[in-house]
Formats: C-alpha cells, sequence, structure tokens
C-alpha cells in the first residue's frame, strides 16, 4: 500500500515538474517574440528607416579594421550591431561620424556595438579621417568593395540596424540625426530586447 502510494506521489510531482518545463519555454518564446516587435513602425518612421520584415538575415561578413583587428557579424551577435557604410571623401558622411561616436561611447556597455565599413580606401586616409573627428569605434577597411555589394550599398551614407538576435531591423540610406531622441529611443528599444532564445523541441 504504501509503495503504491509513494509511486503515485512520484507520479503527481513529476507532472508537476513537466508542466512547469513547458509553462517556461512558452513564457520564453513569447518573451521572445514580444521582444522582436519592440521597435515599432512609427519609432523607425521618426527616423525615417524603412523597416525589415522579422525573418531577414543580413549578410555575413569576416573583415579587418585600421588598427588590424578582425571583425564579423557572427561574432557580434548577442549585441546590437549599428553598420555604417562609409567614405572619407563623402561630405554628408561626415556629420554623421560625431554621432556614432557618441553613440558608441554612450550605449557600447549596454551592448552596442558601431562599426563603419570604409568603401574601397587605404589605411592612411581613414586613420587621417579618424583622428580629426576623434572617432574610436572600430573601422573596418573593404578595399575590393565585397561588404558594400553584399549589402547592395549604392549610395553613401548606408546604415543597417541589427538585433540582437541577427536579424535587420532597418535601413537608412543617406544621413540621418542620430544623435535625436528618436535615434536614442530606437537604439534602447534594441538594447532592451533579450538575446536570441534557444529552440525549443
Amino acid at each position: 500500500m504504501e509503495n503504491r502510494r509513494l509511486r503515485e506521489a512520484v507520479k503527481e510531482a513529476s507532472g508537476r515538474l513537466v508542466l512547469a518545463g513547458v509553462i517556461t519555454s512558452l513564457l520564453t518564446f513569447f518573451v521572445t517574440r514580444a521582444g522582436a516587435q519592440t521597435v515599432s513602425t512609427d519609432l523607425l518612421a521618426k527616423l525615417s528607416l524603412s523597416g525589415y520584415p522579422s525573418s531577414m538575415r543580413p549578410p555575413d561578413f569576416t573583415a579587418r579594421t585600421v588598427e588590424g583587428q578582425t571583425v564579423s557579424l557572427a561574432g557580434l551577435r548577442g549585441k546590437v550591431v549599428l553598420l555604417n557604410f562609409w567614405a572619407t571623401w563623402c561630405q554628408e558622411c561626415r556629420p554623421e561620424m560625431p554621432l556614432f561616436e557618441r553613440l558608441h561611447r554612450e550605449f557600447t556597455v549596454q551592448g552596442l556595438s558601431v562599426i563603419g565599413i570604409n568603401a574601397r580606401e587605404g589605411t592612411v586616409a581613414i586613420r587621417g579621417y579618424a583622428k580629426e573627428l576623434g572617432l574610436t569605434f572600430p573601422l573596418v577597411l573593404d578595399p575590393k568593395g565585397g561588404i558594400n555589394a553584399a549589402y547592395g550599398v549604392i549610395g553613401l551614407p548606408t546604415t543597417f540596424l541589427i538585433a540582437r538576435d541577427g536579424r535587420a531591423v532597418a535601413l537608412a540610406v543617406g544621413p540621418r540625426e542620430w544623435g535625436d531622441a528618436a535615434a536614442r529611443a530606437i537604439i534602447r528599444a534594441l538594447l532592451g530586447e533579450p538575446t536570441a532564445a534557444k529552440t525549443i523541441r
């Protein structure tokens, strides 16, 4: 009799653990899905950004910075990435660079990674430009234009926002006011999202 009661108690406890696991998994799933919607189209519109479908993934790349460090998009997974395509000769790029530097300094600790992809220029020109403007965020070399081509960049500046889970969020062709409250609100919303959850089996 005692053995039967013990088996029933163990069975009941196991059932509760399974139910708790299912509830936890469902909560994780819905929190992640909710996080994916934290940046509304209205918020993007305030900075005139074009949004992407949630399933869109930007092309991966691996390249070196002017300081000789290797940077890859895959290696930045879990961070919010602001990917800016620029050149020293681009007049419209110049006012944006100090604004990106401010975002870099303000939000790096929270998980923002500002990356500048230069268009077909040499190290000397890029270093001189960075020194003049006081830029400290990574400036990536793209001497053959391969990364620019992979992203379909046809004009400068062009900027992409990529979420922690690796999905493409928004695109800006041409300059934007990255120092405005709207830009900071978008960055904060993306930083507030959870990182990619493990696949539920």
